[in-house]
């Protein structure tokens, strides 16, 4: 005799997912993700939040907006990590993407494959225009890509440019609206051009 419980009837299949939330600064990218994440949370889902360990600007913990919404985080060196932190959990969002290592693509898969929910937010570009880090692959292996946009400080246009007012040709340089200004891409061009003078 076989016995059945009503439990065991209920009992439903976790479908892991990438969403991948991308643009320029100031676009809106950590707060879509708390947004989501906090949705997760209300629904009793078992969140986790990583953000690179360099990322000091507005916290060394949480994730913060520009405008001061924050959400706590575990802040990492390496995408790895990641891995160590999420047997028993059923949404991970992961914030400034970019700055982390190749390896997040990897881990991400492995993440959704398991049947977990990754929502990633990162810049799709750096200060040149250039893809920036692992969101290009990310992007490419998500289930859904959310591009957002800021607004062109130069002509009210949507903007999906990140332009560095400021000196400096590392990638990698942290910075607010004293070092960056989100710029459409024709004022982008005429902004470069200018720079290169």
């Amino acid at each position: 005799m076989v016995l059945f419980s009503e439990d065991k009837l209920k009992e439903t299949h976790r479908r892991g997912r990438i969403e991948v939330v991308c643009g320029s600064m100031f676009s809106g990218k950590t707060e879509e993700l708390i947004r989501r994440l906090k949705r997760a949370k209300f629904a009793r889902q078992r969140v986790e939040i990583f953000k690179p360990a360099i990322d000091t600007r507005y916290s060394d913990n949480n994730v913060v907006t520009h405008e001061g919404q924050a959400i706590a985080s575990t802040p990492i060196d390496s995408s790895a990590s990641i891995l160590l932190f999420t047997s028993e959990i059923d949404v991970v969002g992961i914030d400034e993407a970019q700055f982390f290592d190749p390896g997040l693509v990897d881990v991400c898969n492995q993440l959704a494959n398991n049947g977990i929910r990754v929502i990633v937010a990162g810049l799709d570009m750096d200060f040149r225009g250039r893809p920036f880090g692992p969101m290009p692959a990310l992007c490419a292996i998500a289930d859904e890509v959310s591009k957002v946009h800021a607004i062109c400080v130069e002509c009210g246009q949507l903007a999906s440019f990140s332009h560095r007012t400021v000196k400096n040709d590392k990638q990698v340089m942290l910075g607010e609206t004293a070092e960056y200004e989100p710029l459409c891409r024709e004022c982008y061009n005429k902004a470069v051009e200018k720079d290169s003078e």
